[in-house]
């Protein structure tokens, strides 16, 4: 390993000094340029930027560079890297004018860098801007702009809906502009944690794409009697619209109200903050599932597998199974609000083994657990995982999951493929647990019991059969002996 490494380091400081590139390492990638040598002037404008996916772990700028300086000519590559050093499997090439990007991407696109190894180039769209919502509908665009420069640096405008003809009317939510991508990625590293708090009203905010604003669209309600029931939710909220509402889970105090749609979850916001609903003044706060994710960055995503750490297992929450007058029922619970905190381990703690039938089912984030729980509280054996591939388009394998509960003879697909192994087996989880499928569980029990006594009605019906069988011998023997017997009586006489 000491000998690869300083052969890498080796290999750097040539292509540096063939080239002249300074490098630098810094917040988890390596720039090599930007600007290049004898530069003058401002950076490329942005459209000269490509993003760079599916790189194999053991190759670096010594390879990469002159490969992607075939296009033109380079101004920055930045490949991503681990704290192990080795390279994340993308990284960023910005050209010095959008002839050379557009190149690239036609000599690079789906390039076999290796065997059987394909890497991917698109162009690379800097982000700069930021969706919050919801905003009070009586702001204004300036009132808007004063308050994110109190929190954010780099504010240089804000853009109510921009597919609106009218672009002065507040809908709720905005657009704030930064002065670079950089600036946005940073604002949005600030913000993105939790709401924060604007005219004391909790604000939501990440990148300003039309995929992530449809992800708002979950209230969380709180303050709620003990005795609203869901079907008091759903009509309170879906009054304004009518089957607007997907969902609704309600679960001690608070609940989740799933709408189909951002526009809908945004004007229930501003008509029922603050409603009274049987006696009681709610509170909410527009939000999203915590299992789904903005934009990498704001980079144009094309579902090739190129970007790391988007993907969703599940989307929509967690589904969990609770017992309620002998019947199952799924519950939704929103990873936002589990609490995920650490404590040391003290030398010396005492350690008990411990079942799964003992914890409390708030303490299971996963459906994985949740299915391992339900098989535990049946007295099954635990569910099986069978793993199944495809290549994708690109050919990277898209992996399925196949989960078998061997106790009830039943097995359980998804519909959908994924690309990291933990995501695939947590959807084969999900799919496993819901509603349909539990009844599938319950069928399933149902078939077992009637092919039991089917069995059963066999094994006794041999019984029978020979009772019947050795009966009808028995009677016939003795009607032959009492003939034998009349027959020696008569010769006799």
């Amino acid at each position: 390993c000491d000998l690869a490494s300083i052969a890498k380091e080796m290999a750097l400081l040539t292509l540096m000094e063939k080239t002249g590139y300074n490098m630098v390492q810094e917040n988890g990638q390596r720039k090599y340029g930007g600007p290049p040598p004898d530069w003058e002037g401002p950076p490329p404008p942005r459209g000269c930027e490509v993003f760079v996916g599916k790189i194999p772990r053991d190759i670096y700028e010594d390879e990469l560079v002159p490969l992607f300086g075939k296009a033109g000519e380079i101004y920055e590559f930045r490949l991503m890297l681990e704290f192990s050093g080795e390279n994340r499997g993308y990284a960023f090439v910005m050209y010095t004018n959008r002839e050379a990007a557009q190149r690239a991407i036609q000599m690079l696109d789906n390039y076999q860098i290796r065997p059987r190894k394909f890497i991917g180039v698109c162009v690379s769209l800097d982000n700069c801007r930021l969706l919050i919502c919801p905003i009070p509908k009586d702001k204004q665009k300036e009132q808007i702009m004063e308050e994110m420069k109190k929190v954010t640096d780099g504010v240089v405008d804000v853009i109510f809906d921009p597919s609106s003809t009218d672009k002065t009317t507040n809908p709720g939510f905005a657009f704030v502009e930064y002065e670079s991508h950089k600036a946005a990625a940073i604002a949005r590293r600030k913000l993105i944690p939790g709401p924060f708090q604007l005219w004391g009203q909790s604000i939501q905010a990440d990148w300003g794409e039309p995929e992530v604003m449809q992800h708002f669209r979950v209230l969380y309600v709180q303050n709620l009697m003990p005795n609203t029931t869901e079907d008091t939710l759903r009509r309170e909220f879906s009054r304004f619209k009518p089957g607007s509402v997907e969902f609704v889970k309600k679960l001690t105090d608070f609940a989740f109200i799933h709408y189909r749609s951002f526009d809908d979850a945004l004007t229930a916001f501003s008509l029922m903050n603050g409603a009274q609903i049987d006696g009681a003044t709610v509170s909410m706060t527009l939000t999203k599932p915590r299992g789904i994710k903005g934009g990498v960055s704001g980079r144009k995503q094309q579902n090739r597998g190129y970007q790391g750490n988007n993907g969703t297992a599940g989307g929509g929450g967690v589904l969990a199974f609770h017992r309620n007058n002998g019947r199952m029922m799924a519950a939704a619970r929103d990873e936002y609000h589990l609490d995920r905190r650490m404590f040391p381990l003290v030398p010396g703690t005492p350690l008990t083994p411990t079942s799964l039938l003992s914890l409390s089912q708030t303490q299971m984030c996963s459906a994985i657990s949740l299915l391992d729980f339900y098989c535990s509280l049946n007295q099954w054996a635990q569910p099986e995982y069978h793993l199944y591939s495809t290549p994708g388009q690109d050919g990277t394998p898209l992996l399925l999951c196949k989960v078998v509960i061997s106790a009830t003879w039943t097995t359980y697909l998804p519909d959908k493929l994924c690309l990291l192994l933990e995501d695939a087996k947590e959807l084969a989880a999900q799919t496993a647990l819901l509603p349909a499928s539990a009844s599938g569980l319950t069928i399933s029990c149902a078939f077992i019991a009637c092919f039991l006594l089917y069995r059963l009605a066999i094994f006794f019906s041999g019984y029978v059969i020979l009772f019947i069988y050795y009966g009808c011998v028995t009677f016939i023997y003795f009607i032959i002996i009492i003939i034998i017997i009349i027959i020696i009586i008569i010769l006799y006489i």
